[in-house]
């Protein structure tokens, strides 16, 4: 077929014809039925079969996707992927067919779900257009899908993920319930009304520059510190700097010593922003996108869409060792698996991660890519105190919206019930009034929906106020226009939906006014960083925020904080730099405390992190797992819970003999996950005893059995024998003498440690050392697996901890 083809029936025998001859399967469609699911299983599991990628998305607005076709497609594709878009009750109508093949593609779009109806007799018409009609069409649609596919809005089909959804279907349906016709799998069109699409921000694009330009004092330091982790031979490596300091030049800096650079990044604009970062320090090396519209791959340093280069299909036209230098911008959680097949496939000589946000809560995944080596974290109340960023005055403002009673969808609030308490005239009022009271010369407004900002736009015009209301759907020109006139003072104020989080600069900003639940801390404190850029004539930024009963509410103000602990209550003020200000109105204390006091929130933070991590991994998560990847500190588990086998029965998620293990053998849990560490070698030698399997790890051991793998461990890898090695008699035991390392096993850890542990439960007797632990039956297999847990946490976390250690002495002489 070469050219549009009409399909008004029958669409699934094209579904399976496209499926036989195809090498990537990528499907969005709007609602599934178990009876549509039914049609296409038989050959999509030959597809599968074969080793051909498979991608499902599926809606669930209204909750009309069907839970049974859902686990359908769970059971019986099990190596493909699968995710559930949370609407949100915001409108989502997609249904595309996508097939890459050898010969050609072919892209279907049209009105046909996954139901039986859709896919056979009903009235349906869709077009399918090969890849000889229009190719960068079918390449935009890969790129369309793969951004879809992998936005906030979704979550990873799995049994935990598909038992939420059941529980909502199954209230939803309660309340609206759907007709008899449509339960045996008939689609029906139901529509709300018109609803604004959340689109992705758009970064304003930069002019070119033609003068040199060298690093500034921020950039200075973390290069510096990178240069330090270059010389101790590390291969990956984490630098957070704070919005406003400049990460992207960062990199360009960086790439002088990488022949071949790639720089990754979720979003067009922030590669349009680094290429012509790039281009600006090194005008005389090439440049190349790899993206929907362009592939180059002859250039010095290639800018690509994770969307893109994501798949096996392109990587597959690269060589494994094609780049010196990988960099990867900070990215979604959901499209970790998608960064993960990609430096799987690469082999740099090193992987730069960088972010923004100054702490990892909400960037677990590029820390985790980075082996949690973190080369220099520079926070923003750090760059305030060394004058490279502007000081704040906070005015935390009390806002009377009762949050509590608005459905929580996923990651967001119902868009629908959140405008109904927000449009209204005595907020808006108040709103005004507010920022009357505080503004200073140059506004940005964060709204939650472009609906609250056009409302709130129309509001503030008829108060007299140059103001204009800024979102995705907006003219590029007019966004544009209005950076030009809020620049120049022609303009007061912007309302925005997520337009200005990252890659615009209007450094004469200078208040910021949040009328917007928080949802996530790393989108926040990019946010206030809008805000803070250093410009002439600008003492300080008004940061007006108004704080109700919402969820994060009581967590959110952490960020001014550098350890991250909360702040706010009648007893706690963050310790802010010089010239810097936090006010709170009393009925924002009072709130905040009462927020605290009903739901324990360092504890019940822990738990919903941990909950979510489950959702998206589909089992319970491991205690190393829980460290890289939940969007919360893991240190503070031991500081609530004694134990991350503590939090786990606190979350109610052991079984009944689990429970058991847990409470006979509490103490040696605590024991080893509170043991102290100066050096790694305690939890070297437990290593050493669970290497030895299930059945023989409590066995007794001689320091002279052990010397090999502890000498082992220590020198495979750099970082571990230039931490725990590095002082004069470690570099001595670098070369393997038996006797020399036997002798430091015996000192330490085994005596230390028979001598410090509680209750008798380590002993070094007579050059024996055993654990005083007795198992029974089936409590074994819970007391090594939890054991190995928390060894390989400990270690893990000893390493980061001493390697950014390391890096900033290094710095700072």
């Amino acid at each position: 077929m070469t050219k549009l083809e009409l399909v008004t029936s029958q669409l699934v025998s094209h579904l399976e014809r496209l499926s036989k001859e195809a090498v990537e399967i990528q499907w969005i469609t709007a609602f599934a039925m178990k009876s549509g699911v039914r049609k296409i299983i038989p050959f999509l599991q030959k597809a599968a079969e074969s080793g051909v990628p498979i991608k499902l998305l599926v809606g669930d607005y209204l909750f009309v996707t069907q839970p049974d076709a859902l686990q359908l497609l769970l059971e019986e594709l099990p190596s493909a992927e699968i995710r559930i878009w949370r609407s949100g009750s915001t409108s989502f109508h997609p249904k595309s067919y996508l097939f890459r093949g050898t010969a050609a593609s072919h892209l279907i779009v049209g009105s046909s779900n996954l139901s039986s109806s859709a896919l056979t007799t009903g009235v349906e018409w869709n077009l399918i257009a090969p890849t000889s009609v229009d190719a960068e069409v079918f390449e935009e649609a890969v790129t369309q899908f793969l951004k879809n596919f992998y936005a906030e809005q979704t979550v990873s089909l799995n049994a935990e993920t598909l038992a939420e959804y059941r529980s909502l279907h199954k209230a939803a349906n309660l309340k609206r319930p759907i007709s008899p016709v449509w339960s045996e799998a008939e689609e029906v069109e139901l529509t709300v009304g018109p609803a604004f699409s959340q689109l992705p921000e758009v970064a304003e694009t930069q002019v070119s520059y033609s003068a040199s330009i060298s690093p500034r004092p921020a950039q200075r330091e973390a290069l510096d510190a990178l240069d330090t982790v270059l010389a101790e031979e590390y291969s990956r490596a984490m630098v957070v700097l704070a919005t406003g300091l400049g990460k992207t030049y960062l990199a360009a800096f960086f790439a002088e010593k990488f022949k071949r650079v790639l720089f990754v990044a979720h979003r067009e604009e922030i590669l349009t922003q680094a290429k012509q970062s790039f281009q600006h320090v090194h005008p005389d090396r090439s440049s190349a996108f790899y993206n929907a519209s362009e592939k180059r791959t002859d250039a010095d340093f290639i800018f690509a869409s994770i969307y893109t280069l994501g798949s096996q299909y392109h990587l597959d036209k690269f060589e494994k060792d094609a780049f010196d230098l990988i960099v990867v911008d900070e990215f979604h959680h959901a499209a970790a698996p998608t960064y993960e097949r990609l430096l799987n496939h690469f082999e740099p000589t090193f992987l730069l991660g960088i972010t923004a946000t100054p702490d990892r809560m909400d960037n677990k995944d590029v820390y985790a890519l980075c082996d949690g080596n973190v080369a220099i974290s520079i926070h923003f109340l750090d760059a305030i105190e060394r004058n490279w960023l502007a000081p704040f005055n906070y005015y935390g403002v009390y806002d009377d919206t009762d949050y509590s009673a608005i459905p929580w969808r996923g990651t967001r609030y119902d868009e629908q019930e959140l405008l109904q308490v927000q449009l209204r005239e005595n907020f808006a009022q108040k709103i005004f009034e507010e920022w009357n009271r505080h503004k200073q010369t140059r506004t940005i407004v964060f709204c939650s929906s472009v609906k609250q900002a056009v409302y709130m736009n129309y509001f503030f015009e008829r108060k007299s106020v140059h103001s204009i209301a800024l979102h995705g759907e907006s003219h590029p020109q007019e966004r544009k226009t209005a950076r030009s006139k809020l620049d120049s003072g022609e303009l007061e104020l912007i309302f925005t939906v997520d337009l200005f989080n990252e890659g615009v600069d209007i450094p004469k900003v200078d208040t910021l006014l949040f009328i917007r639940p928080t949802e996530s801390l790393s989108v926040y404190t990019q946010q206030i960083g809008r805000g803070l850029r250093i410009a002439e004539e600008k003492s300080h930024c008004v940061i007006i925020d108004f704080i109700g009963n919402y969820r994060n509410a009581d967590l959110k103000l952490a960020v001014f904080d550098k350890e991250g602990k909360p702040v706010g209550n009648k007893a706690t003020q963050p310790l802010l730099p010089l010239h810097c200000e936090f006010n709170l109105d009393l009925q924002v204390i009072d709130l905040l405390e009462e927020m605290r006091r009903k739901r324990a929130p360092r504890k019940e933070a822990l738990v919903l992190a941990y909950h979510d991590l489950k959702k998206e991994v589909g089992r319970r998560p491991k205690y190393l797992e829980f460290h890289l990847h939940a969007n919360v500190d893991s240190k503070t588990v031991k500081q609530e819970f004694g134990s991350y086998i503590g939090m786990l029965a606190y979350a109610d998620e052991l079984t009944e003999t689990e429970q058991d293990v847990w409470l006979k053998f509490k103490g040696w849990f605590l024991e080893v996950e509170k043991t102290g560490m100066t050096k790694s070698y305690k939890m070297v030698v437990l290593s050493y005893m669970l290497s030895k399997g299930l059945e023989r790890w409590l066995e007794p051991i001689t320091p002279d059995e052990a010397a090999p793998f502890f000498h082992n461990y220590l020198t495979e890898k750099d970082y571990r024998m230039n931490i725990d090695f590095s002082d004069a008699q470690g570099k001595r035991l670098r070369n393997f003498e038996q006797k020399q390392i036997a002798d430091l096993i015996a000192q330490m850890p085994m005596a230390k440690w028979s001598g410090s542990a509680k209750e008798g439960m380590v002993s070094f007797e007579d050059g024996i050392f055993k654990f005083d632990v007795l198992a029974l039956g089936n409590e074994n297999e819970s007391l090594y697996n939890w054991t190995q847990e928390i060894a390989e946490y400990r270690l893990n976390a000893y390493f980061e901890r001493k390697s950014v250690s390391l890096t900033v002495n290094s710095t700072i002489t």
